[in-house]
């Protein structure tokens, strides 16, 4: 069994513009590095389908992703890029990635479901936590691990599945979309205040909100997770596991300010694996969110790959 990669061109081309963090780059970075330190070789790398259209619905309303999607289409066809808000610019390559986004994240849970693969990462962009039932928001359009888990869950049979997040800002939008759904556990740890400002109260039971103050280090936040996380996720015995996987809450990362290194980036993974192979066959696919720093996300991404991967 292995470890798949997903990704696609189309991921790449979507660009908000000239000095925006959210980069075309992200992925060069990514899978340059994997290439250098010849992780590249041990894993399966795919491509990223699109996503059909109605599985976006299993996460947003039937209003917004009709909307939206016109929205993509029209400046698709109009060659001009168009911002949704000072920080989430549509240019003319978005609709395809994030189309491409979802999709990588759909693919990925029926490709660990089927057991065609152990579990898998999928290296796209546009990110999505973000992404509320009906806004787009924070770099993010359509939130691709809530459609995922929805999509295990709503067809593909599955009871009880967990969301990891450890982007440095609150998954709000997987948080709106999730709230209440006791067939989802959603963990998270996040920098606060920082944006979007939430998250300090959960929306539901079935979520664990950690919000971390600036400067906090990678120490104290395995301690956190170790007494609020794990007992949750053990209790909870998910059948399937996605990550958001965010890695700006690293030290050299400018959007944020806290201090986590590649070490604990390394343990968190290991932790959430643990939790995977003794309640859910193992069964992990992580999607990439955050990460601004080209070489810390690179190193970062590269030991979280090799937990999934066994190596």
């Amino acid at each position: 069994m292995s470890t798949a990669y997903y990704s696609h061109a189309d991921c790449r081309a979507h660009d908000m513009g000239r000095g925006h963090p959210e980069c075309p780059q992200r992925l060069d970075a990514i899978s340059d590095h994997l290439i250098a330190t010849g992780l590249d070789v041990a894993l399966t790398r795919r491509d990223a389908p699109q996503v059909d259209v109605a599985e976006l619905e299993l996460a947003h309303s039937k209003r917004y992703v009709t909307e939206l999607s016109e929205r993509l289409k029209s400046v698709a066809e109009s060659g001009r890029s168009m911002a949704l808000d000072p920080d989430t610019i549509a240019c003319p390559a978005t609709w395809n990635a994030a189309l491409r986004a979802a999709g990588a994240a759909v693919a990925a849970t029926d490709a660990v479901i089927d057991g065609d693969v152990s579990n898998a990462f999928c290296a796209v962009r546009p990110p999505g936590h973000h992404a509320t039932r009906d806004e787009a928001m924070g770099f993010c359009f359509f939130n691709n691990v809530a459609v995922a888990a929805r999509h295990a869950l709503d067809k593909r049979g599955l009871q009880r599945v967990a969301i990891v997040d450890f982007d440095v800002h609150h998954g709000n939008g997987t948080e709106d979309i999730i709230a209440g759904d006791e067939r989802v556990l959603m963990v998270s740890f996040f920098q606060h205040p920082l944006y979007p400002g939430s998250g300090a109260v959960p929306k539901g039971t079935n979520m664990i909100n950690l919000p971390i103050p600036p400067y906090t280090k990678g120490g104290e936040i395995r301690e956190l997770i170790e007494a609020m996380w794990m007992p949750r996720l053990e209790a909870f015995k998910p059948q399937m596991i996605f990550v958001s996987a965010g890695f700006d809450a690293h030290r050299d990362d400018e959007l944020g300010q806290l201090g986590l290194v590649e070490a604990d980036y390394e343990w968190i993974t290991r932790r959430v694996k643990d939790v995977a192979d003794r309640h859910a066959q193992g069964r992990i696919v992580s999607c990439l969110e955050g990460g601004y720093d080209l070489g810390a996300l690179a190193r970062s991404v590269a030991v979280h790959l090799r937990v999934l991967a066994g190596l």
